[in-house]
């Protein structure tokens, strides 16, 4: 366990010398990393059993209570690997990240919601994988018993169709603030070298998205688009017309997903704050300039870190359980 716990907190050269450290030993970060890596292939070998049996029919048990609100936030950081990835010639590959955290609801601007207990579930798979993952964790956190639940992420477009697939009847809210970047890029691209223009235009488009009037955000965001007119061929990304007309389609294609008038009056959240603290928590221990990782490798130390990271008691109930169980017997 205090293997498993160093590695899943510290890199393995910083883990042996805290283990040398406490222990006496002489232990070098390889031998750390083998040990870890094995204790992790475990955890991701009965993961995988539970999503399969959940897929069978076969779910978790829920919690002991049922949670007034669930909120499933979903969001990808990147992990460097060894080798590149031929279609992209890159070596950064994206760690798509889980968070389920129980809530109570908020009553109003006084009082906004309260967030109890978070689990996180991480892979490199891609979010096929991730769909069954989700729902599984999902279902241990009392999906079927809570109240409500809610889905909320930026607008990633693997996000949708993941939700559509594994959580169809819960609403899906895109962050909030998230979509306020987008404002401030349009308003930008729209006032140029004005900054004074670019900030009050940013400020009004703000205003209305957080008022639930996303159509007129988009119909001030074409009009902006229309007076530069149609990408041109030899146009960046970042040219000002294509930056209009990006975010013209990201507010259309998420409009239906951004009644935040309703969901404050729910009682919901309308930020990701959760789930882009939890890509930060992976990051913190898998991404770096001098971090290289094999896939199937660092899938086993994200399953270390997110066992340790979530405050549900698994991860004393993980490896004190089997102990407990052998002194009964």
């Amino acid at each position: 366990m205090r293997v498993a716990r160093e590695a899943a907190c510290h890199s393995f050269d910083n883990a042996a010398r805290a283990l040398n450290d406490d222990w006496g030993t002489s232990l070098d970060g390889k031998q750390v990393q083998r040990w870890s890596e094995k204790l992790g292939q475990r955890l991701v070998d009965q993961q995988l059993a539970q999503v399969e049996a959940c897929e069978r029919g076969e779910r978790p048990a829920g919690p002991a209570n049922d949670p007034q609100l669930l909120v499933i936030g979903l969001d990808g950081g990147r992990v460097q690997q060894v080798e590149k990835d031929p279609d992209t010639a890159s070596r950064w590959k994206e760690d798509k990240v889980v968070t389920i955290s129980s809530y109570l609801q908020g009553k109003g601007p006084e009082q906004p919601p309260a967030i109890l207990v978070s689990s996180y579930q991480a892979t490199m798979r891609d979010a096929a994988a991730l769909g069954p993952m989700a729902r599984t964790e999902a279902e241990r956190r009392g999906i079927r018993q809570a109240m409500e639940v809610v889905v909320i992420g930026d607008g990633g477009n693997w996000i949708d169709p993941l939700c559509e697939g594994y959580f169809p009847s819960c609403p899906r809210i895109v962050d909030y603030y998230h979509a306020a970047e987008h404002l401030h890029e349009s308003a930008r691209a729209a006032k140029g070298e004005d900054a004074w223009g670019a900030a009050v235009l940013a400020r009004q488009l703000k205003t209305l998205l957080y008022e639930g009037q996303v159509q007129q955000v988009i119909d001030r965001l074409q009009q902006e688009s229309n007076g530069l007119g149609v990408p041109q061929e030899g146009d960046g990304p970042q040219h000002p017309r294509r930056v209009l007309a990006r975010d013209v389609n990201y507010f259309t294609t998420h409009a239906r997903h951004m009644d935040y008038p309703r969901y404050r009056a729910r009682g919901w959240p309308i930020g990701s704050g959760v789930v882009e603290s939890g890509v930060k928590l992976m990051n913190k221990r898998v991404k770096g300039t001098e971090q290289f990782w094999r896939l199937q490798k660092v899938e086993t130390i994200l399953a270390l870190r997110c066992l340790w990271l979530s405050q549900d008691q698994r991860w004393q109930s993980y490896w004190l359980g089997p102990r407990a169980k052998r002194r009964a017997a």
